[in-house]
């Protein structure tokens, strides 16, 4: 082998290198820049009970009986204030100063009744959701969906 094919061979074998630790560093580069953007919240509609259980007489209780509930699977807190639920014939609740932390839940009630941690109350008189189809949506604070939910057979409008 002369000089000239062995400084060729390493010369292609320094560029070949050069080229793999040149493609493990931009993904690892442009990983380093997702750290300074916002997390994305982790939050769902986790369930759902649409039907209150039992006759419907619109008492405050059977109204209570009618709740979404909302989780946070992530492990850091997230701020509700402005997010909002809504069913499909336009029905709106917004949440006031709500911080639901870390694989916390809480549950928005249809009727009236005192705001816990746990428990969130829209103070209506009706009831809110179709026991036999309806769809949930949750929005952030900017009117970006953020969850969907929905039973029974899809409405066709």
């Amino acid at each position: 082998m002369t000089a000239a094919s062995s400084a060729r061979r390493i010369a292609a074998a320094v560029l070949a290198a050069g080229a793999v630790v040149c493609a493990a560093a931009v993904p690892a580069a442009a990983h380093e820049g997702d750290r300074h953007h916002q997390r994305q919240p982790q939050v769902q509609i986790s369930r759902v009970q649409a039907d209150s259980p039992g006759r419907e007489d619109g008492s405050n209780r059977s109204l209570n009986a009618e709740w979404v509930e909302i989780t946070n699977t992530g492990r850091h807190a997230v701020d509700l204030k402005g997010w909002t639920l809504r069913d499909e014939d336009g029905n709106r609740y917004r949440f006031k100063d709500v911080r639901l932390g870390g694989h916390d839940t809480v549950r928005i009630h249809t009727g009236v009744g005192r705001d816990s941690r746990t428990d969130l109350f829209q103070d209506r008189r009706d009831y809110v959701w179709d026991n036999r189809s309806d769809t949930a949506t949750l929005r952030d604070d900017h009117g970006r969906t953020v969850d969907t939910k929905s039973w029974g057979r899809r409405h066709h409008r």
